[in-house]
């Protein structure tokens, strides 16, 4: 799936159309969704995203087809186990504050994700065990972030790049450590082209 994202032009049509939920904060919960329900988390997940935006309004279009390409690449990243995953960002040349706000609300989305969906006794006791647990400690520390004024640009940027690929590794981690969890509700979808609505 060669189909990218953007993630200011996403996070601007988000805006446009009245969604609540940032762009990083979209992938991330997307992530957490798919991790835990696999192919069936896409569409409660674009409801949730898209929730109290006008449906008649041109941008939200625009705006789902954005999201219904970002699944269909996030779905294939992680179940074909893929390297080139990565936290939907914005780009390097964005302001460190920016890209910190972004990396704590996609981990925000990532936990949430995780948390939010309807889930039994399984999910909760794999949750609370290794390695899932510590990653969600992490990734609880990770939403808190702020660029340390007191510290040079150089530092900062060497801590950012070593969060961001904490995270791409972390989440693919919790993709697979829940895949019994998904017991079957992963199959995969028509390898053309899937869509949620």
């Amino acid at each position: 799936m060669d189909d990218k994202v953007d993630h200011d032009a996403l996070d601007d049509a988000l805006r446009r159309c009245g969604a609540s939920w940032g762009a990083a904060q979209t992938h991330g919960l997307l992530t957490g969704r798919l991790a835990v329900a696999g192919v069936p988390a896409g569409p409660d997940w674009l409801t949730q995203v898209l929730e109290g935006t006008d449906e008649s309004n041109a941008t939200r279009l625009e705006c789902q087809r954005m999201l219904d390409s970002l699944y269909q690449s996030t779905y294939w990243q992680l179940s074909e186990r893929l390297s080139e995953f990565v936290p939907l960002l914005p780009d390097d040349h964005s302001d460190a504050g920016e890209r910190t706000a972004a990396m704590a609300h996609w981990c925000e989305g990532f936990l949430h994700g995780l948390v939010s969906a309807q889930h039994g006794d399984a999910l909760r006791d794999r949750l609370a065990a290794e390695p899932l647990a510590d990653i969600i400690r992490d990734m609880l520390q990770i939403t808190r972030a702020e660029v340390d004024a007191a510290t040079d640009e150089e530092t900062n940027e060497a801590a950012y790049v070593e969060l961001v690929e904490y995270m791409r590794v972390a989440a693919q981690l919790t993709y697979e450590e829940l895949a019994e969890i998904r017991d079957g509700a992963d199959a995969p979808p028509d390898k053309g082209r899937e869509t949620m609505h």
